[in-house]
This record gives structure tokens, sequence and C-alpha cells, in this order.
């Protein structure tokens, strides 16, 4: 088995993710991720007739995203006819899982220059817009395994962990924090293209639309929890809530305390982003400079009501591969997907807060679902070479019960 490189990383800004209200919504995904194609070319210099694939996570595949969003932006960019395109679906671990599939291709030998990422217009075609839920409406695997929805697992887990709303709200006041003042010094211009409109050309944004650099811990505190409501939507065949179903899967917890609001949970909003994957033997022939490599990666199941505490077991999985222990990573990025999750992952891996999401994560930034993994990735590269840092693993809680974890090394 080969190496596979990481020659560069680049995304768009995130835009707010609600129709009317957010710089991109008016931009079709297909182009966004068209643009984002053709800045990785531009910057890299490789002829986009020698890209053998581009591997593109998004999540919600109907409306604007059908039709293979890949192999579509892959025409919409002008590319040439023989540059191929493939959509794939692992719910928010998607973007990283894209890029991992084009490591594969490139370490198997198979192929020398691949791209990986993702697009998701979250304003344009809204979570569950293919009417698909959790479990894609098979009631046969609801009487196995009734899943509950991503909020109502995320306030399970802060009841198993005992995180209370002001540590999520805390970690929520971090995240901002660490934000405004990454965006402040212009740490994310690395990554960064500015968008455009295809018709006039005209740029439409230009840095993250979502952070809100005057949030503070009284402002966090004054947002009603989001998932009550939800959690007692009766919806189970004998009756049952949400939050009875959560509970009758773990009868330890006497209930569920919902302490995750609008204000520490991700942010609705929409991007894309691209990695370029490439072979040594393509790297050298044509005089790149690879930035890091993949070192290991890993996906795990876990238990499917809980559903969100894969990141650290994934984790393990990967470091076992690369031979390496927590303490041989540099830097973390967890996805925030809500606030508990990177605190329960932080806590099981025993992790130093400073060395986690360093320049705040999907809570200040946004979560554009098949985007985020492969922005999180070029997002800690460009890091680990501001800090002259060597090693990053990314991480990413997934629907369903899953986690998906990637080590990269600087070369």
């Amino acid at each position: 088995m080969t190496n596979a490189y990481i020659v560069d990383a680049v995304r768009t800004p995130r835009g707010r993710g609600k129709i009317g209200k957010g710089a991109l919504t008016h931009i079709h995904p297909q182009e966004l991720l068209a643009q984002t194609l053709n800045s990785l070319v531009k910057r890299t210099g490789v002829d986009k007739r020698d890209v053998e694939d581009v591997v593109a996570g998004c999540v919600t595949q109907a409306k604007d995203q059908g039709a293979d969003i890949a192999r579509m932006a892959v025409l919409a960019a002008g590319w040439p006819d023989e540059v191929t395109g493939v959509a794939l679906n692992r719910f928010c671990g998607s973007g990283l899982q894209a890029v991992n599939f084009a490591a594969m291709g490139v370490m198997a030998g198979i192929q020398h220059l691949v791209v990986g990422g993702g697009v998701e217009s979250m304003s344009r075609v809204p979570i569950n817009a293919e009417g698909a839920n959790n479990d894609g409406n098979n009631d046969h695997l609801r009487k196995k395994v009734f899943q509950v929805p991503q909020g109502i697992s995320a306030d399970l887990i802060a009841s198993i962990e005992g995180f209370s709303r002001q540590d999520v709200d805390q970690f929520a006041f971090e995240s901002q924090r660490r934000a405004a003042q990454a965006q402040q010094a212009n740490l994310f211009k690395m990554s960064l293209f500015p968008v455009r409109d295809p018709e006039t050309g005209e740029v439409v944004l230009e840095r993250d639309e979502h952070p809100r650099a005057n949030t503070t811990l009284e402002g966090l505190a004054q947002l009603e929890p989001a998932f009550v409501k939800l959690g007692q939507q009766v919806v189970g065949f004998n009756g049952e809530t949400y939050d009875q179903l959560a509970l009758q899967r773990y009868p330890e917890v006497q209930q569920i305390e919902h302490v995750h609001t609008a204000g520490n949970s991700s942010g609705i909003v929409d991007g894309a982003a691209a990695v370029l994957i490439a072979s040594k033997e393509y790297i050298v022939a044509h005089g790149l400079k690879a930035r890091a490599r993949i070192r290991a990666m890993a996906t795990v199941g876990s238990e499917p009501i809980i559903m969100l505490t894969a990141p650290a077991p994934a984790s393990r999985k990967a470091l076992s591969q690369a031979r390496m222990t927590v303490s041989d990573i540099d830097l973390w990025e967890i996805n925030e997907a809500f606030a508990a999750i990177p605190l329960q992952t932080m806590r099981s891996l025993e992790l130093d807060p400073q060395k986690v999401n360093v320049n705040g994560g999907a809570i200040a930034l946004g979560h554009p679902l098949g985007a985020t993994g492969a922005m999180l990735l070029g997002m800690v590269l460009d890091e680990l070479e501001r800090r002259n840092l060597t090693t990053a693993l990314i991480t990413l809680c997934i629907g369903g019960g899953q986690g998906i974890a990637t080590i990269i090394e600087r070369v």
C-alpha cells in the first residue's frame, strides 16, 4: 500500500442557511462545488484532465442536490467530460468520508489524482427534504430500533454524562470566542476563496457569515431548550414519546435534561469544500509539493438511539491503525454538532481542551452537513502549518450511530 498525500484544500465561506438571510442562498449548490473545484486546480496548477474522480459528500440528495451533484458540479465547472464524479451520504461524516475514499483509491495504487470534498446548501435543500427521516420510513426497522432525532440523542448524552446547561453554554461561548478571534486575525484566509455570482462574476461572500462575535454567556442562557416539545411528541407504536423511547433504552437515566439550544448546537449554513489527494508518483512527476499525508482513517458504529458517541472509539481505532496514542496528536477537530458531543469525546479520550477546535467549530462557524468534514481537515491543516506542528485528528459523529476519524501528518 502506498501513501496518499494532501496537495491542497480549499473551501467556500459558510453562508447563513436561511433563504433571504444568507449570501449564498441564491447560488445553486452545483455552482458552489464547481467554484470550489476550479479554485482547487487554480491554486495547485494541476491539469483538470488528470483528475480521475471527484468524490463529494452531500447529505440531502434531493431537489437541487439530486442527480449526482458531484458529476453535475464537474460539468458546471467546465471540466473535461472524461472527469467523473460520485456523490455519497454518510450523514455528517460525508465530507470526511469523501476525502477518505479519495485517499483509498490512491493508497491502493489504482488512482493517482482524486478530489474528495462535499457540499450542502441547507437553505435551498433543508434537512429531511427527501422525506426519509432517520430510518428511511421503514416500519419494520422501527420495530427493531426506533431511532430518535439527533437533538434528543444529544440531550440524552448530556444527561448521562451530567453536563449541565452551564457546561454546554460555556463550551458554545468558547467556540464563538475562538472563531471570532481567528476571523479577526484572518486565520481562515489560507483555505478560503470568494464565492462569485455565476451570472455577473461579482463577489457575493468572502468570509464566514455565521459567527456571532457579540455572543455572551448571559445571552446564551436566555435561549429556550430546542428539543423539549420534540421530546414530548408521541411517535411510538405503543404511544411512547421520543423521550420515553430513549429512556426505555437507557433506564439508568431518570429523565432527559434538555440542555441544547440554538446557541449551543451547530449552525445551519451553506458551503462547499474540496481536498486534492495525489500519489507520490504524481507529485514527483509534476513538481508538486505535498502539504500532508493521510496516516490513518476509521469508522465505528455505535448504539443507534444514543447515536452520537462514536467519535471517541473511531479516534481510538484510527490511532491504533497508525500505531499512535492520544498524546501523539498535536491538534484535534471534533465536530460541534451539539456541545455535548465534543465534551463527551474530550472526557472519554482525556484530551487537553487547548488542543481541540482551537479556532472554534460548527457552533460558531456552522455545519454544512456534506462539506464539514473536508472543511475541518483543511482548517486544521492550515493551523498545523501556522503553529509548526505535525499531526492532527479529525472526527465527526454521524446519524444512525456512527463515527469517523482521520489522522493527517504534515510532510
